[in-house]
This record gives C-alpha cells, structure tokens and sequence, in this order.
C-alpha cells in the first residue's frame, strides 16, 4: 500500500483525495484505512451509486446526485495535498481519468496503488 507522501508546512496533516471507482468499494474501503493509518487526512467517495440505495432508486434522482457527487469530489480534489488512485488491476475508468486530468491541472502530485498501461506506479 502506498506509504509517499507530500509534506506539509501547515503543521497539519497532509489531506490525501482517493480516486477510483466505486466498483471497487473494498479497495477504497482499504486504502482509506491504510492512508488514516498512516497519519493522513482522507477524502474519500461517501456514496456508491453502484449499490441500491433509496436515495438513488429514483433514475432522474441518481442522475441528478451522481453530477452534485462528481462536483464535490472535484471540491476534494481541490482541498488535497495530493490525490491517490485507487486502481485494481490498473483499471481506470473514464470518470478517474477525467479526476486525473483535473488534478493535474491543479498541479496535485499523484499516486496509484497499481501500475497503470503507462507505466505509472507508487513506489511507496
């Protein structure tokens, strides 16, 4: 699991963002722990559209929270030091990717807890 990290000069803890998709709730749910763990702030995904829930049974309602979560996950990324992605398997799908892209043009360093088709890794 992923031990680099940025530091910080606020005298807090540095604030990591987790990217990947909610298909992989486990490996989120673990990163999460291990980043805590390891004395970081975490923003995390709080919702799986993927699983029923009655917030989201509604089609138009879930198209709807899926934007509003979309924008606040972006709001995390903001708020990060740095931003860890959360790919199994390498998998990046097209929503991680578009937070990927975002969080460059933020200048936030990146981790990946597997490497990527580019070859990209943490080395942690």
């Amino acid at each position: 699991m992923p031990r680099k990290t940025v530091a910080t000069t606020t005298g807090r803890p540095p604030i990591v963002a987790l990217c990947g998709s909610t298909q992989y709730w486990d490996a989120l749910a673990e990163a999460n722990l291990y980043e805590t763990a390891a004395g970081r702030i975490v923003l995390a995904p709080g919702c799986n559209l993927k699983q029923p829930h009655p917030l989201w049974a509604d089609p138009d309602r879930a198209a709807r929270l899926k934007q509003q979560l979309d924008t606040l996950h972006r709001q995390k990324i903001d708020l990060a030091d740095e931003v860890l992605i959360v790919n199994p398997g390498g998998y990046i799908g097209d929503s991680t990717r578009s937070e990927i892209d975002y969080a460059r043009r933020l200048g936030k360093p990146i981790r990946y807890t597997h490497p990527t088709a580019e070859g990209e890794a943490d080395h942690g």
